[in-house]
């Protein structure tokens, strides 16, 4: 016959496992909630989760004698603060209190017993009453806060820890070494004087990283030309991660959607740009989208929808309008297309409508603008070059008539059809070379058909 306590034990092992599927879930949706309000700031990485194996909880049980503190498994599991635990993870030792107060800000409803909930979620909370950095038993510092997910019928507790680099390797050493050793009791003032000495080491390892980090930033803020290819890289890559987690929330996988955002990128820079090209605009349009984008991250986000123009789209320059034309009969259609549009009119504020039409004239600028510039520097006759401008621009619709795959308007596609055409041009003299240019020209344009088809 069985001791009580193993009794308690097991049948507490056996709930935790029949609550697996439920566990699951909630985690699930837990860390998909915290990497989603953070990782829009530089100093989150990432959010790790583990869910307490049964070795685990067994070894708590006794040795925290939980069996004499709770009369029933039930209340025990109602009581576990750690049953799931999460660990958000930062650069540098400095970044804890940084997430820290990122968590504060968000989390700023008052709930009763010290917790707090969130706006963005309010099956979600947080003790945050307590005293952080909490100081561990070994002697060293650690966010540590408790939390609750109440939803329904489903109550789970949980707990938060936030770590740099060097505390996460640190936690590591400290666990396996010290708390997982039960022969170190022997000599435990020998243990703790060498873990002390290692912590310390880590804390000059964290100090040596954070220079270099911020040497390199402030070697890559000194070039304001790579500086805007950087503000640009960063947000195009905030805005693919903000609506690719939605998608795979919605649609239930992820595609990579990257090159597109780049060029929602290039187009809203492109329109904010002034005519100084002061670098401080950069700044000024990429607070203005984060914040924006800030605002649409607390939205509910539909993909499933037609995009709708509040009026006839209305575009002077034939050739733009015929491309515009041949966008629209694929806006619906092609999910793509359709997800790219969204996204484009959900960041900028005006009408659908005008975001069409900017987005369009962006687009024929980007692919004559650079072959027309080409054509003016040429000594040809006038009524040459407005030929060869006019045959371009209509093998190009054709090209987006036969292929209406939207990585044909990625920026570094189009810089190629770019090269491309005026490679071919490049050793036009007369109307007779232009007449022999032309297959050759065509072919060439029609050569990304075949490839992005």
């Amino acid at each position: 016959m069985k001791l009580e306590l193993f009794e308690f034990i097991d049948k507490t092992l056996k709930l935790i496992e029949n609550k697996s599927d439920v566990l699951n879930k909630v985690a699930g949706e837990l860390e998909n909630f915290f990497t989603n309000s953070l990782f829009i700031n530089d100093h989150f990485l990432n959010v790790h989760h583990r869910i307490k194996t049964s070795d685990s909880l067994k070894e708590k049980i006794l040795r925290h004698n939980l069996y004499l503190t709770y009369s029933t498994p039930e209340e025990l599991v109602d009581n576990l603060s750690d049953l799931i635990g999460f660990r958000i993870e930062c650069r540098f030792m400095m970044d804890e209190e940084k997430i820290y107060r990122d968590i504060l800000n968000l989390f700023n409803i008052k709930e009763e017993d010290g917790y707090y909930s969130n706006p963005l979620n309010s099956s979600i909370m947080l003790k945050l009453d307590d005293k952080q950095p909490q100081i561990q038993k070994n002697g060293f510092e650690i966010y540590k806060i408790d939390g609750r997910y109440i939803k329904n019928d489903v109550k789970v507790n949980f707990e938060l820890q936030i770590k740099s680099m060097v505390n996460v390797f640190w936690g590591d050493i400290d666990h396996r070494v010290l708390y997982k050793n039960f022969n170190y009791m022997l000599t435990e003032d020998f243990f703790r004087d060498i873990m002390s000495s290692i912590k310390d080491s880590l804390a000059m390892i964290d100090r040596q990283l954070m220079l270099v980090y911020n040497h390199l930033n402030n070697m890559d803020a000194s070039n304001s030309e790579n500086n805007k290819s950087q503000f640009k890289a960063l947000l195009s890559k905030i805005i693919h991660d903000v609506y690719i987690v939605r998608v795979r929330q919605e649609i239930g996988f992820v595609i990579d959607f990257k090159k597109p955002t780049d060029v929602i990128v290039d187009y809203i820079f492109n329109k904010a740009k002034s005519s100084t090209d002061n670098s401080n605009n950069y700044n000024d349009s990429f607070i203005k989208i984060l914040n924006r984008l800030n605002q649409i991250g607390k939205n509910e986000i539909t993909f499933d929808n037609y995009i709708e123009f509040e009026r006839e789209i209305a575009i002077d320059d034939e050739f733009a309008s015929r491309l515009g034309n041949i966008i629209l009969n694929v806006i619906n259609k092609d999910f793509k297309w359709n997800l790219f549009f969204k996204i484009l009119f959900e960041i900028e504020e005006s009408n659908n409508a005008e975001d069409f039409e900017g987005f369009i004239s962006f687009i024929r600028a980007k692919i004559c603008d650079g072959v027309q510039e080409m054509l003016k520097e040429k000594e040809l006759d006038c009524a040459l070059k407005d030929d060869i401008m006019s045959t371009i621009r209509e093998y190009i619709l054709e090209l987006f008539e036969k292929s209406t795959n939207i990585d044909l308007i990625n920026l570094c596609n189009i810089k190629s059809l770019n090269t491309a055409i005026k490679k071919t041009l490049r050793n036009i003299e007369t109307y007779d070379d232009w007449l022999l240019s032309k297959p050759l020209l065509y072919n060439k344009i029609m050569e990304f058909c075949i490839i992005y088809k």
